[in-house]
C-alpha cells in the first residue's frame, strides 16, 4: 500500500495545485469521484488491461464514460494518468487529494465507532465536543461495533479516543496484572 500511495502522492499534489489556481476544488473533487468509478468498471478495467488498446483510445473512452464536463485539464490529466500507467492509483490520488483539501480548508476527518447507532443529536454534541478540543471542523465518519459493548471510540488522525467499555475493561485489566 505505502507503494500505491508513494505513487499517487506527486499526482495529487498536481491536482491540488490545479484546483488551487482556480479555486476549483469541487470541480476537481467531483472528476476524480467520478474518474474512480469509470475505473471501477469491470468493461473499463478490461480495456486498461488490453495491450492491443492504444492509450488515446482508452483515454476517449474513460472522458466518454465520465459523461459531459470534462474539462481540457481533465482530459490532460488523464492522457497523463494511461500513458504513465497509473489507473490503478485513482482511488489513491482521490484519497490524498481529499485530504490536501480537508487540511487546507481546516477540517478533520473523525471515526466514530460506537456500540449502538447515535441519534442525530448524541452525534451533534460529540462532533461539537471534538470541534472545541482539535480547533477545527470535524467531518464524521460513523459505524456501529457491537464489540465496544458500550460508549465510544473516535479516531482523528493519530490520535484515539477510547471510551468504550471495552477499552475500559481492558484498561483495569492491564492496572490489575501490574499490582
Amino acid at each position: 500500500m505505502a507503494e500505491i500511495a508513494t505513487i499517487a502522492r506527486p499526482y495529487a499534489e498536481a491536482v491540488f495545485k490545479l484546483a488551487e489556481l482556480d479555486g476549483r476544488f469541487d470541480d476537481w473533487s467531483a472528476l476524480l469521484e467520478r474518474l474512480d468509478a469509470a475505473i471501477a468498471d469491470g468493461e473499463v478495467r478490461a480495456c486498461a488491461g488490453n495491450p492491443k488498446v492504444r492509450a488515446s483510445q482508452l483515454t476517449e473512452l474513460l472522458v466518454s464514460v465520465m459523461g459531459d464536463g470534462v474539462s481540457a485539464e481533465a482530459k490532460n490529466f488523464i492522457q497523463l494518468l494511461v500513458a504513465n500507467r497509473r489507473l490503478a492509483a485513482v482511488p489513491e490520488i482521490r484519497e490524498l487529494y481529499e485530504a490536501l483539501r480537508r487540511e487546507r480548508e481546516g477540517v478533520v476527518e473523525a471515526e466514530i465507532a460506537s456500540a449502538f447507532p447515535l441519534d442525530d443529536a448524541q452525534l451533534k454534541a460529540l462532533v461539537s465536543d471534538l470541534e472545541r478540543r482539535f480547533k477545527r471542523k470535524v467531518e464524521p465518519r460513523t459505524n456501529v461495533d457491537k464489540e465496544l459493548i458500550g460508549g465510544v471510540r473516535i479516531a482523528v488522525g493519530d490520535e484515539v479516543i477510547d471510551g468504550s467499555v471495552r477499552g475500559k475493561l481492558a484498561a483495569m485489566s492491564t492496572a490489575l496484572l501490574k499490582v
